[in-house]
């Protein structure tokens, strides 16, 4: 449940709220969301307070304690879950958590055509300009868990550099086996001639999407 508080007060102050407006848009005294995020006090979210602030906040009941979502009952679709967690394409991102935000129904016969493992596919965003003109700030990227670093090829990986996830392109010389890690941005520095063991990939990016202005 501490889990729950953290993400709901982070919610909160992406969205410019304040406790006592929220608390009272839920039909509670102005301190209530303060008490149970600062003082444990009530234990769980009632039924109703979470389906209000869920639905406001745009994410789904089990974000805030509620029952996991059901899973689409038609084969034919996969559930692909979306992380509270940024790929920096930047300086460098700190993972916020990785909570599942919501889940996003796909075409599993769409999905094989990116990755030959469609339930280890997870949705995260992507902060920072170093991957532009490919990926931008606030694109939606779909990164393949099942294919990392004992497939490592050519393309654009999530990569895990101590606290922080970085979206780079990689390349291996066919040579030498090692690794350069770089930018579509020239702007931004390269690291050349890396061992592949020293690179801790998270996944391959198979599928990026954009909102348009």
């Amino acid at each position: 449940m501490d889990a729950v508080r953290t993400i709901l007060e982070q919610l909160i102050q992406a969205r410019g709220e304040d406790y006592a407006s929220l608390s009272r848009f839920i039909g509670r005294n102005p301190a209530y969301i303060q008490q149970f995020i600062r003082r444990g006090s009530p234990k769980r979210l009632a039924e109703h307070d979470r389906a209000r602030l869920a639905q406001y906040l745009g994410v789904g009941e089990d974000v805030l304690g509620g029952p996991p979502p059901r899973t689409p009952q038609t084969s034919g679709f996969c559930a692909v879950p979306q992380l509270s967690v940024e790929a920096s394409a930047g300086p460098g991102a700190l993972p916020s958590g990785e909570a599942v935000l919501a889940h996003f129904g796909f075409d599993r016969r769409w999905l094989r055509t990116l990755s030959g493992t469609p339930d280890k596919l997870s949705i995260i965003s992507v902060r920072g300009d170093s991957m532009q003109p490919t990926l931008a700030e606030g694109d939606d990227i779909l990164v393949d868990t099942g294919d990392a670093a004992d497939r490592l090829r050519d393309g654009i990986y999530v990569l895990r550099v101590e606290d922080a996830l970085l979206v780079k392109r990689l390349a291996r010389n066919p040579a030498t086996g090692r690794i350069s890690i770089r930018s579509d941005n020239p702007a931004y520095p390269a690291w050349d001639d890396c061992a592949a063991t020293d690179i801790h990939v998270i996944g391959r990016v198979v599928w990026a999407g954009r909102r348009m202005s």
